[in-house]
């Protein structure tokens, strides 16, 4: 069995007001959380919970940890297996249902990574950077992922056809 590792998290509720929750609607949903000596990160809940849209909240969060987990695992990977990536871009979206009694569960999140290749997109040995390659390593990432192995949903992977810095210059 391998090593054991912890994340500690501080949680501050910010939002109780001169009533706290007297009722629903008297109590914001705003809060802190604080990860060692890091900026604090304000959230809320969802606009659609009565949260606060200039503040994150827990639902983008997942979303984005599994998004930073898998372009983790894939830099890595593709280090290790000769490609080099230049550029790396995730649009990830997150798909959750509310039940009727009122909770809610993630259905699928689905990544859609756009990696961008140097070296003229060719590997060490002169062999093209392939789309099907850059799919064997997505599949890894997953595979790694420590999030995306903990959820109870599908966390799918799309990426968009191979890019290399010769042609990303033109496109933009």
């Amino acid at each position: 069995m391998g090593p054991l590792h912890t994340y500690s998290v501080d949680l501050t509720w910010t939002g109780a007001g001169a009533s706290g929750t007297a009722s629903y609607t008297s109590y914001s949903r705003d809060h802190e959380v604080r990860i060692g000596t890091k900026p604090a990160l304000l959230g809320s809940s969802d606009p659609a919970f009565r949260g606060d849209p200039s503040r994150f909240n827990p639902e983008e969060l997942l979303v984005s940890s599994l998004a930073q987990c898998h372009m983790l695992w894939f830099l890595h990977l593709a280090s290790s297996a000769g490609v080099v990536v230049v550029g790396y871009e995730d649009q990830a979206v997150g798909t959750m249902r509310i039940e009727a009694a009122g909770q809610g569960q993630f259905r699928e999140v689905v990544l859609r990574p756009r990696v961008v290749v140097g070296q003229a997109g060719r590997l060490p040995d002169g062999s093209p950077v392939t789309d099907a390659l850059l799919s064997d390593v997505h599949r890894l990432a997953h595979e790694h992922c420590f999030i995306s192995r903990s959820v109870n949903f599908p966390v799918r992977h799309e990426p968009v056809p191979v890019r290399t810095a010769s042609t990303t210059a033109v496109a933009d």
